[in-house]
């Protein structure tokens, strides 16, 4: 298992109590399934793995491309997936998917609402994230900024 960089530990050890028991296992499942070649980091305030611009420099803003990020936010933690929100008919399949699992969607653009253990489906969460490797997600980018 790849070693936490020291400013993604440090964050994780520093989020709060009430956002931690979601944070850290939603961290791990997401750890676990992001395919190879994405680099974790720290990227707008928080633990993410993104297109390092070695791979992809040619980005909109310079930055690497995010493809997933984790956030403990004031009352919730967020997971930002942006493979689903480039692709409309994948994002409506996830938010059926998640709300027949959960009972429960709680969703902007990309931004997935996690309040409780009891918000996450931690095996979908999984499948989702590891269905777009990186040659895909950088496709894809391709295509949505083309237009």
């Amino acid at each position: 298992m790849e070693q936490l960089p020291d400013d993604v530990a440090a964050y994780l050890d520093a989020a709060p109590e009430p956002r931690r028991e979601v944070l850290l296992p939603v961290f791990e499942t997401v750890r676990a399934a992001v395919p190879d070649g994405y680099a974790l980091g720290m990227q707008f305030g928080m633990p993410g793995w993104v297109v390092p611009l070695e791979r992809f420099p040619e980005t909109y803003n310079g930055h690497p491309l995010a493809y997933a990020s984790v956030a403990a936010q004031k009352s919730y933690v967020s997971v930002y997936l942006m493979g689903l929100y480039s692709v409309p008919e994948d994002l409506e399949t996830f938010q059926a998917e998640w709300k027949a699992s959960t009972g429960r969607l709680d969703m902007g653009k990309s931004c997935l609402r996690l309040r409780k253990p009891g918000d996450v489906d931690h095996a979908l969460l999984a499948r989702w994230v590891a269905a777009m490797p990186v040659e895909r997600f950088i496709e894809t980018y391709e295509r949505v900024r083309a237009r």
